[in-house]
């Protein structure tokens, strides 16, 4: 957690606290399901929290903006994001009811008032975004064609609507269709090693 506080020195108490409150609640709810790999559990903060938070580095969410997690899995980045941006929706959307379920009760403990999990696969989804996250393993051309329609026409941020990605590793080819594409390599905002080929992906909807 004093990552957390290292990078974002700004946060209220109440973000503080909720941050702080995810490796307990991750660590019981991990022992049913598989949140968050286990692998990496011992350093979730920086792989999984701050990670996350690479977005917030890059972008500041506007009040009143609705925002798509798409594949949310364990909740990520969707509800870090969320803490951070309190005044901006989050639809947390996974094809995998259980996870989902874990996610409604996670939600509750933090009295997170601006997050709302759906169970639904995100093609099948009609409602529309300003923005859509997500940290999936899937190529950017796949999660392109699920999403292409899922944006609102008109924004109400200083950039168009669109989606923006947290990928890692040489993604010259995934890119190749994609020239409008802007990378925001995370190891310009941390000093960690783990970031050096960690990136924020942003393709805005044109």
């Amino acid at each position: 957690m004093e990552l957390i506080k290292k990078y974002f020195p700004n946060l209220l108490d109440q973000q503080i606290y909720r941050l702080s409150s995810l490796k307990n609640l991750y660590a019981y709810w991990n022992a049913h399901v598989n949140l968050v790999s286990r692998k990496t559990f011992h350093d979730f903060y920086q792989q999984h929290v701050l990670f996350c938070l690479g977005i917030a580095k890059v972008f500041s969410f506007y009040p009143g903006s609705c925002v798509m997690d798409l594949g949310t899995g364990g909740g990520f980045p969707g509800i870090p994001l969320s803490i951070v941006f309190p005044n901006t929706k989050f639809v947390l959307v996974d094809s995998i009811r259980k996870k989902i379920k874990i996610i409604e009760k996670i939600i509750y403990n933090l009295h997170l008032k601006n997050v709302f999990p759906i169970w639904i696969r995100a093609e099948k989804l009609e409602n529309k975004f300003d923005f859509v996250v997500t940290r999936g393993v899937k190529k950017i051309n796949i999660i392109h064609n699920w999403i292409k329609d899922k944006f609102k026409y008109k924004s109400n941020s200083i950039i168009k609507n669109g989606a923006l990605y947290l990928k890692g590793g040489n993604l010259y080819n995934e890119l190749k269709e994609f020239p409008h594409a802007i990378e925001y390599p995370l190891n310009h905002y941390f000093d960690e090693p783990f970031f050096i080929t960690k990136k924020v992906i942003w393709i805005s909807n044109i």
